[in-house]
């Protein structure tokens, strides 16, 4: 019996003629069981929410849109449109998903660096700037039924105290290899591992 998918049928098992029916005392039985198969499955639900969580770098221009001016936006939230490459706009719309963690990236700064955490909170959709004429997003092939172009909504959950420069990334055996640090990666949105998530973390608190 898979606990997990039939509460239902697990709780009915306990109070009828089966291998777990216990007499006398069978409902404090029934009772107690009840208490601990949902701990179990609180449990394992939070198990398989934290596996199934991805993480995510992405890249801005401090001077275009900053993780302070993320901090200062109404909620700590904005919808992070006008990315127009096509393999970070699959990421977007396929794989990005509520729930996942962002590293929010100063690009061309000085110093370059992760200055911060985000959370996606809505998922891929179509970004409409790409259909608002005299935009800078604008995309005349873009159509309602063909939107092409995809965004998603993150909020703000930290801004780091010490800012990860590119040299702290370099100086760590598992950042070094991120995606970010490769020659050429121009990508604004790029996977990052779990393994990367928790080493930069580490970084930032010193």
């Amino acid at each position: 019996m898979d606990l997990a998918r039939d509460p239902a049928t697990f709780a009915r098992s306990l109070s009828t003629n089966s291998p777990h029916r216990v007499h006398p005392g069978g409902g404090r039985f029934l009772h107690y069981s009840l208490i601990l198969f949902f701990i179990v499955t609180g449990f394992m639900k939070k198990n398989a929410a934290s596996e199934s969580r991805r993480y995510w770098l992405f890249k801005s221009e401090p001077d275009v849109f900053s993780i302070h001016d993320l901090s200062n936006a109404k909620g700590k939230r904005t919808s992070w449109e006008g990315v127009r490459n096509y393999q970070a706009r699959n990421m977007l719309r396929d794989d990005i998903k509520v729930g996942d963690g962002v590293f929010f990236y100063h690009s061309n700064a000085d110093p370059m660096c992760i200055a911060g955490t985000a959370e996606v909170v809505k998922a891929g959709y179509p970004d409409h700037f790409a259909r608002e004429s005299g935009h800078k997003y604008f995309d005349e092939s873009a159509t309602e039924d063909n939107p092409i172009w995809y965004m998603v909504d993150i909020r703000l959950t930290q801004i780091f105290e010490t800012p990860v420069t590119r040299e702290m990334l370099t100086s760590d055996p598992v950042c070094r290899d991120m995606m970010v640090m490769k020659k050429g990666s121009r990508l604004s949105i790029q996977p990052v591992t779990a393994d990367e998530w928790a080493a930069v973390h580490h970084l930032a608190e010193g």
